[in-house]
């Protein structure tokens, strides 16, 4: 099984495929979708679609894990990372995926043990669990890494799965 994991965000946007074969999760790709940030938002969210598109494509996942937002600092903050969202999610829809969603707290708990885990601590798991050499040099490509750890790890207990509907 195949997972594209997804960090949403309008200046960065990270992004993991997974591959999950019972026993064994490897990184197939990862990495962060990172538009100009003089460009308009609209063209970021045709680079962050376009960009998830060829990722889908090359890789053929069944499901795609996001994590959901938790809270912004100020309404225009929310409104962006809504939309880049939105973006995420017709990406994944068009694709026909099974797409999933995880708040932030779930995704540390699956990965480090403890919902309020640092960032250094998900990277240094994401790079423990999945054999890397060093932990990934992005924060936001380790956290989609850790979103479709989460996703795997989710799948041997249904119910805990976060699916959007």
């Amino acid at each position: 099984m195949r997972v594209i994991g997804v960090d949403p965000g309008s200046r960065v946007t990270g992004y993991a495929v997974v591959e999950f074969d019972g026993n064994r999760i490897s990184a197939l790709d990862y990495g962060c979708i990172k538009p100009p940030s003089a460009s308009p938002l609209s063209k970021r969210y045709v680079l962050i679609y376009d960009t998830l598109q060829k990722l889908i494509s090359r890789f053929e996942p069944q499901e795609m894990a996001v994590e959901s937002s938790f809270y912004c600092k100020n309404v225009s903050s929310a409104l962006k990372l809504s939309q880049v969202r939105g973006v995420v999610l017709l990406a994944g829809s068009k694709a026909n995926l099974d797409i999933y969603e995880y708040s932030p707290r779930k995704v540390k708990q699956a990965v480090v043990g403890h919902g309020s885990a640092a960032k250094q601590q998900v990277q240094s798991m994401v790079a423990q669990i999945l054999s890397l050499e060093k932990p990934p040099a992005s924060e936001d490509a380790s956290d989609a890494l850790a979103v479709a750890i989460c996703h795997v790890h989710s799948m041997s207990a249904p119910h805990t799965r976060g699916k959007t509907t």
